[in-house]
């Protein structure tokens, strides 16, 4: 009995531990963000290339997938929305689930699977190869040159990609509500307009800002668990992503307990 109670006791310490690194790790770069000689011309150089690596090259797959399930969830919704007789509610049902619950969940998984993995791997084989202590010994600052582009990248690219993805979805939108509702394109803008709430929209942004934050950051600082031996990179990136699929749910009910307060 004893021992099992140490355990829970040492396993509950350790998640506080590691919690509390990965808060003050995000405050450290959260700060840096905001310091002008941060985005010096070696800096802006990186941050250009994550971004069209991340949000420029997915392109033509993320239009294809957000068509894809844009199209099939709308139906989806749609039919509901029918078989209800809530049509009245249209355009709320558009703005509430679409664009402040959907894309920026959808976009946010599509991002980590391609994106967290590859950095939390680049950061790991970057540690064991003692490249880290290579730039360090040259006198580079590791957060400004390595982090910083990284994690300001995920920002730019989980609130651009989703804005992407409401836009495909909600312009799909508009062929269903032609076929099931009759809708003409000023009923169906109309109604999109009069039920968007600014609350919601803010809301919604600052919850891809966090998910683009914390997707990255949290690869980054797991990369930087690796030890020296070859066998710690795949334990490093699997420990990186579950702790960022735990990120994103968190954040999802944070936002929900934010919109109904």
């Amino acid at each position: 009995m004893i021992w099992a109670v140490e355990r829970i006791g040492t396993s509950s310490l350790a998640v506080l531990k590691s919690f509390q690194d990965t808060l003050s790790f995000a405050i450290t770069t959260f700060l840096r963000m905001f310091r002008r000689e941060t985005y010096n011309s070696a800096m802006r150089m990186v941050l250009v290339h994550q971004i069209y690596y991340t949000a420029v090259q997915i392109l033509p797959l993320f239009t294809i997938i957000s068509i894809i399930f844009g199209s099939l969830l709308i139906g989806i919704v749609f039919q509901v929305i029918k078989n209800l007789g809530l049509a009245e509610y249209l355009g709320r049902i558009l703005m509430g689930f679409v664009v402040a619950e959907l894309s920026p969940f959808i976009t946010v998984l599509l991002i980590a699977l391609r994106s967290s993995s590859a950095i939390n791997t680049e950061i790991a084989v970057m540690k064991v190869n003692n490249e880290l202590r290579t730039l360090e010994v040259f006198n580079i600052d590791l957060v400004n040159y390595l982090f910083l582009p990284r994690i300001i990248n995920g920002v730019i690219s989980v609130v651009m990609l989703s804005s992407l993805f409401s836009v495909l979805a909600l312009t799909s939108g508009l062929l269903f509500s032609m076929l099931i509702f009759g809708m003409s394109l000023d009923v169906y803008t109309n109604a999109l307009l009069n039920s968007a709430n600014f609350y919601d929209i803010f809301i919604s942004t600052i919850k891809c800002c966090t998910f683009g934050f914390f997707i990255t950051l949290i690869p980054i600082r797991f990369g930087l668990h690796a030890s020296k031996e070859l066998t710690s990179i795949p334990v490093a990136v699997l420990n990186g992503m579950v702790k960022v699929f735990i990120a994103i749910v968190l954040i999802e009910v944070l936002s929900l307990i934010l919109r109904f307060i």
